[in-house]
C-alpha cells in the first residue's frame, strides 16, 4: 500500500461518527440487576430439600426385669406315730399279786434338821467414806498465809548448784480438822523441788471448808515458786 492510499484511509476514518458508548450504559445496566435479582429469586423460591421424608423413629429399650427366685424347701411331713399296742385279755382264773413297796416313813420329829448356815449379818456399822469437794460455800483459808509455806520451804542445794528455778502446782486434801493429807505434784521442776514442795505442805495448816455449816473435806491446789535470790 502506498502512502497516499494510507492517508486516504486516515481521512475516510476520521469522517466516521465515533460511537457514543455512555449512551446505553444505564439501560445495560439495569438489565443486569434485573437480570440479578429474577435469578436471586429463583434460587430462594427452588426448594433443594429433597422431596423424600426422613422420619427418625426412636425404638423403645426392651426392659428386662430381673426377678428373684425363691429356693423353696420341700417340707417333709413326719410319719405318724405309731398305734399303741391293743391290750391284751387277762383270763379271769389268773390272780395279780399286788406289789408293795417298804417305805421307812418314820420321822423323828425330835431329831436336828440338817439346815445350812444362816448368812452373817450385815455390817451396818461400817461408815460411808465422806465425799470430797472442790467448791464449798466457805472455802478453807491457810493459817499464816503463803508465809507459813515459805518458812517451812528448804531449797535443795542441788537444785540451787543447778539454777532451777520455777514453780511446783502440789494438790492436796484439807481434812474437816484443817489437816494436809494425800498430797501430790501436779506439775514440778525436778532437782528436788518436788519434794521439798510436799514437805513444807505437810507442815502447815488451814481452816476447814464448810458446806452447809458442817466441816467437809476439800480438795486444793497451790501453786509454790522456788528462785534463786540475787
Amino acid at each position: 500500500m502506498s502512502i497516499s492510499e494510507r492517508r486516504k484511509l486516515s481521512i475516510i476514518d476520521r469522517k466516521k461518527p465515533k460511537v457514543n458508548l455512555q449512551k446505553n450504559y444505564m439501560i445495560n445496566l439495569q438489565i443486569g440487576f434485573i437480570v440479578t435479582l429474577i435469578l436471586l429469586i429463583t434460587l430462594f423460591r427452588v426448594n433443594l430439600h429433597p422431596r423424600g421424608e426422613f422420619e427418625i423413629v426412636e425404638v423403645e429399650q426392651e426392659i428386662i426385669e430381673m426377678e428373684e427366685i425363691i429356693q423353696t424347701e420341700q417340707e417333709i411331713t413326719p410319719p405318724p406315730p405309731p398305734r399303741p399296742p391293743s391290750p391284751e385279755p387277762v383270763p379271769d382264773d389268773e390272780i395279780v399279786e399286788d406289789l408293795f413297796f417298804d417305805l421307812d416313813t418314820e420321822i423323828d420329829l425330835d431329831a436336828p434338821l440338817d439346815m445350812p448356815p444362816p448368812p452373817p449379818p450385815a455390817d451396818d456399822d461400817e461408815e460411808e467414806e465422806p465425799e470430797v469437794f472442790t467448791i464449798v460455800e466457805d472455802m478453807p483459808e491457810l493459817i499464816g498465809g503463803m508465809q507459813a509455806v515459805y518458812e517451812h520451804l528448804r531449797y535443795p542445794e542441788i537444785a540451787r548448784k543447778a539454777g532451777i528455778e520455777g514453780r511446783v502446782v502440789v494438790q492436796f486434801i484439807i481434812t474437816e480438822e484443817g489437816n494436809v493429807i494425800d498430797p501430790v505434784v501436779v506439775r514440778g521442776i525436778g532437782g528436788g523441788c518436788d519434794e521439798a514442795a510436799i514437805e513444807a505442805v505437810k507442815q502447815i495448816k488451814f481452816t476447814p471448808g464448810r458446806q452447809r455449816g458442817r466441816p467437809v473435806k476439800v480438795r486444793y491446789s497451790m501453786p509454790i515458786t522456788f528462785r534463786l535470790s540475787q
